[in-house]
């Protein structure tokens, strides 16, 4: 069977202009235990700028919900003919992961529905795992199966041809014991259509994916990458990501070039229950309208906001609080996944 790279697909960078944004509203208590009702707020700030520049579309359980939604973001006057709700049945809110994977080439979409099994197994995840499918038949895309078990916010793209990844992920043998690295690499340039793979090592504290590679460096133009580090050397996250700089600093892209590297800080670390957050300035999401940032009510957000400004001068940067979504252990990239215009 040909693959997407065999007929010319390719993943497309995050600023490729979108037609829409794909989202699974939050509704999983146990994702959010006891504070749930402190996401939706700044959850709905999160479509409401997304709605700015592109359609957004939002997966629900059922038409309770959806009308439960419909009223709270029209209260925030956001442009009700920017929403369109599908009752796509989802078991979480994380539809970087277990969204479709959006290919295009010339005149033509399609979608790569990767297996998805909640980071090793951790959760249920048998809805999630149908979801792909689901919008595949909705918008009628061509769809490839590779049947290995692979999540967005894993990898990160430069649209062309080099990628971004960690083996701490990758490699985990919660995910695709069968393979080995080689496979894996073979699988990534096949099934995304890319020719050149950046290998980091681990993510940050409290990641229950692994160390996915949306929370620690990400590309903001095609030869430019941003990588967040941490300046308290007593830190647990210091050596990682001094590590992972490292890699980057003697890294090279597609055409053999070494990419400008743009260091980004990592908040204070976030606490709640006694547990350490994933905390990240790295997790934004590049929409058409606006590049929206997590922020975490500490001095690194002004530093991290500007930082930002100075990598995307043709987009507004938008920074919206996630110290109450972070609980859930992922913020507003890991929440969404952006379809392509062609």
């Amino acid at each position: 069977m040909q693959t997407p790279k065999d007929l010319g697909f390719y993943f497309p960078a995050e600023w490729h202009k979108h037609v829409s944004t794909w989202l699974s509203y939050p509704h999983n208590e146990n994702s959010f235990p006891d504070k749930i009702h402190t996401v939706f707020p700044y959850y709905n700030l999160f479509i409401k700028e997304i709605s700015k520049g592109e359609i957004v579309n939002i997966n629900v359980l059922n038409t309770e919900m959806q009308h439960k939604v419909e009223m709270e973001l029209n209260v925030l006057n956001i442009d009700m003919k920017q929403i369109r709700f599908h009752l796509f049945k989802t078991d979480d809110a994380w539809c970087r992961d277990h969204g479709p994977a959006f290919v295009i080439k010339d005149n033509e979409k399609a979608i790569v529905d990767w297996n998805y099994n909640a980071w090793g197994n951790k959760y249920p995840y048998y809805n999630d795992n149908l979801i792909p499918l689901k919008i595949a038949e909705y918008l009628n895309l061509k769809t490839f199966k590779p049947n290995i078990v692979m999540e967005g916010g894993s990898v990160d793209f430069n649209g062309k041809g080099s990628v971004l990844t960690t083996t701490a992920c990758l490699l985990n043998k919660n995910r695709n014991p069968q393979l080995n690295q080689g496979q894996i690499e073979k699988k990534l340039a096949q099934y995304y259509g890319i020719d050149n793979i950046i290998w980091l090592k681990d993510g940050i504290v409290g990641d229950d994916t692994d160390g996915h590679v949306d929370d620690i460096a990400r590309f903001v133009a095609t030869d430019i990458i941003i990588t967040v580090i941490e300046e308290n050397k007593s830190d647990d996250n210091y050596v990682v990501l001094q590590n992972n700089l490292s890699i980057l600093s003697k890294s090279r892209l597609e055409n053999g070039k070494q990419p400008t590297i743009v260091t980004l800080p990592m908040p204070e670390p976030v606490i709640w229950d006694g547990q350490r957050l994933p905390a990240s300035y790295a997790n934004f999401y590049i929409s058409n309208a606006a590049v929206i940032v997590p922020v975490y009510r500490c001095k690194q957000d002004n530093k991290a906001i500007y930082t930002l400004e100075e990598c995307f001068k043709d987009r507004k940067i938008v920074a919206i609080d996630s110290t109450e979504i972070i609980w859930g252990l992922g913020s507003f990239h890991c929440l969404s996944q952006q379809e392509p215009d062609l």
